[in-house]
């Protein structure tokens, strides 16, 4: 395993950030700058593609090398003893799930953004199909992270299934308010049933972070640490 790329910005207790799509944390400053008025924020940046290494060939991508490299962060960010707290996003939420299922002695709690396991549906298979080529008929680009994200990513990452059951209180998924009645605000519903994680929505959609990074910032921290 290569060294694990990562920022820090912020004090207070850690919080482990997982982008969705292939890592790549661009446009996630307003919602980490937010976060850092509570949390240490740890962007993890799984492929080093914000770090340098944006246009080296990629391999496909395995859901182990990422959680084990935030892992690997973890144990470089964190002393002996203590956990964090973790967001993952997308591709970063099924990452983060994959890491609270091998290392939960690490994680104080995790939200997980619209993870797409779309293969705990009934038509498992065939929205996973759909959503494949849905993406890929939208690319416009055969180069930067979205590239990256469509070619090594995509079909890995939507084949995972999790197959844990969280300790209460230590997981919470979340959906879009704005992706109500699509594939993965459904997806996020199986994901809790199948965990035994808490659902609620989120402002915006599948990009909520993006579209609404104050809100969606507040609605994070106030998962991790409910208000007393």
């Amino acid at each position: 395993m290569t060294e694990p790329h990562y920022d820090i910005a912020g004090s207070g207790p850690v919080l482990l950030v997982v982008p969705g799509g292939a890592g790549h944390p661009m446009g996630l400053g307003p919602v980490t700058e937010r976060l850092a008025e509570r949390f240490t924020v740890v962007t993890y940046d799984p492929l080093g593609l914000a770090h340098g290494r944006l246009g080296r060939p990629v391999a496909d991508q395995r859901v182990a090398d990422w959680s084990e490299g935030a892992y690997a962060v973890l144990e470089e960010v964190l002393a002996a003893g203590e956990s964090a707290y973790a967001l993952g996003m997308s591709s970063g939420a099924i990452a983060a799930l994959d890491l609270l299922a091998r290392h939960p002695g690490r994680l104080r709690h995790v939200v997980a953004h619209e993870p797409p396991c779309v293969t705990l549906l009934p038509d498992g298979a065939e929205q996973r199909a759909r959503l494949i080529e849905g993406l890929r008929a939208g690319q416009t680009s055969a180069e930067g992270p979205m590239a990256v994200f469509l070619a090594h990513v995509l079909e890995p990452f939507s084949a995972y299934a999790p197959a844990f059951t969280a300790s209460p209180g230590r997981l919470t998924v979340a959906a879009g308010a704005g992706s109500r009645g699509q594939v993965l605000h459904d997806t996020a519903a199986s994901v809790a049933e199948r965990t035994g994680g808490t659902f609620t929505e989120f402002p915006g959609g599948h990009l909520g972070a993006l579209e609404h990074p104050v809100a969606f910032a507040d609605r994070v921290t106030g998962a991790l640490i409910p208000s007393r």
